[in-house]
């Protein structure tokens, strides 16, 4: 006998559990399926971003950050501690407390808001049915008048660096090494690969990132990325750029790495290697051979711009679904979709998803880049402002990186914004905000920022586009 639902979600990460809560709210009877496990061996809601990836790592990223800053900056404000030690274990102990706290709030949450929670994997078959291998061993069938796709991603695995969770770890085990590696590669220099490897390389390890592309951040704005190479550098990160890996050996407890770098093979020896090298939709096993739904080349979920499926009343969001694989943008979905299914207007725009890496400085940026805009022949101009100019920055002794605003030359109306450097991850909001307003870099330049802010390096760099910038010679 089957189970009833107006809509049952598949996936409790950040697109699912989203869903499934606005859909509640909205007066649905609402199931949601999720079979990850915690480190407990027990059902944890949250998905990969709060179990094993947004959520911890930004966790061991303060840590790192507190650890690095007391032994190289603190100095600098008249603070001293003598031989600084980092306890590995209480770091990582931190990161699964909040990780806890989360999951746990999850389940709260979907308990408050009367959502039936089923602990398993589940597959979609014809007429809307999904059924659930739960983890005690029962199956269970649901059948909901709508079906919301939220199955997510998973870590990209290299045929020749295959994952043995000690030597060789995804995203996961950088998460949960029990000590500093001495030595440590990584495989991508995109945003997992440059977060775990700086978090490593501030408490101690060598760190040596092996980027097959020639170009560094392909998809940020060249000056950005420019800026925060440079600035990764200093710090000692090895980032090798057009070093293509073709051979990963495990021999004596090291990892042993050949790489061409364009002219011939080089070998590097490392204690632990991350492959970082993207991630895939998470769609095995999650349709049967009858539900109607297609994938497409990329084993994505084919959608529609309202995020429907090929068949009607099955819908899908968040990273198994075309679009960036941000959190935050399933957040936007699966909300859109259960307002969708409530008979309200339900949208989401992509052109206004925010980036960010939460690297030192962070990087962040909103829209489009210069390059971009010039392979579109978009007619354009820039306004730019250091953060060495803003007298909080210098006061927090954090002046590296700037902040970039890209408006039409015609119009004025803001393009993009790009951002390197401390907090930026907040401050890229106020592009946000003034592109889904359609606003001006003139709009931006008039209004009023507080003194002294970081912000205000975006408020000279939206008067720099018309080159009339205070703080700087135009």
């Amino acid at each position: 006998m089957s189970e009833q639902y107006d809509v049952v979600v598949i996936g409790a990460g950040p697109a699912g559990y989203h869903a499934a809560i606005r859909a509640a709210q909205l007066g649905m009877k609402v199931a949601c399926i999720d079979a990850a496990l915690g480190k407990d061996g027990k059902p944890a809601l949250g998905g990969t971003c709060l179990r094993v990836g947004c959520i911890p790592s930004k966790a061991l990223l303060d840590s790192s950050r507190q650890f690095h800053n007391l032994q190289h900056l603190f100095g600098e404000h008249g603070i001293s501690a003598k031989d600084p030690k980092i306890d590995v274990k209480t770091m990582v102990g931190r990161k699964d407390k909040i990780v806890k706290q989360f999951t746990g709030g999850i389940a709260q949450l979907f308990k408050a808001n009367k959502i039936t929670a089923y602990y398993g994997f589940g597959t979609l078959h014809a007429g809307k049915k999904v059924v659930v291998k739960q983890h005690d061993g029962m199956d269970v069938e649901l059948v909901g008048k709508h079906v919301v796709i939220a199955a997510g991603s998973d870590s990209i695995e290299l045929p020749f660096a295959k994952f043995d969770g000690k030597h060789v770890v995804d995203n996961v085990g950088a998460l949960d090494f029990e000590a500093v590696p001495k030595r440590l590669g990584v495989i991508g220099a995109g945003v997992i690969g440059l977060e775990l490897g700086s978090v490593w390389k501030r408490l101690g390890a060598e760190v040596t990132i092996l980027e097959a592309m020639p170009d560094f951040l392909a998809a940020a704005d060249a000056e950005a990325a420019k800026v925060a190479l440079k600035e990764f550098k200093k710090q000692g990160l090895d980032i090798k750029l057009g070093a293509k890996v073709s051979k990963a050996e495990v021999k004596k407890n090291e990892v042993h790495l050949t790489y061409n770098d364009g002219k011939s093979d080089q070998s590097l020896v490392v204690d632990k290697l991350l492959v970082a090298v993207g991630r895939k939709a998470a769609t095995k096993g999650l349709l049967a051979d009858d539900s109607g739904v297609k994938l497409n080349e990329r084993g994505q979920v084919e959608v529609d711009e309202h995020c429907k499926t090929s068949v009607d009343g099955v819908w899908a969001v968040g990273d198994c679904v075309r679009g960036p694989m941000l959190a935050h943008k399933g957040f936007e979905e699966g909300i859109a979709v259960a307002e969708l299914i409530a008979g309200l207007p339900g949208h989401v725009n992509l052109d206004t998803v925010p980036w960010v890496i939460y690297t030192e400085p962070e990087i962040a940026w909103v829209g489009k880049t210069e390059k971009q805009l010039k392979d579109e022949g978009v007619p354009f101009k820039t306004g730019s402002f250091p953060f060495a100019a803003v007298g909080r920055a210098v006061a927090m002794g954090e002046p590296a990186g700037f902040v970039k605003v890209i408006a039409h030359e015609e119009t004025d109306r803001i393009l993009g914004m790009h951002l390197v450097g401390v907090n930026v991850s907040e401050l890229v909001h106020e592009g946000v905000l003034a592109m889904e307003f359609h606003g001006s870099a003139e709009d931006l330049a008039r209004i009023c920022h507080a003194h002294p802010t970081l912000s205000e390096a975006i408020h000279d760099a939206a008067m720099a586009v018309d080159k009339r910038a205070i703080h700087k010679a135009n």
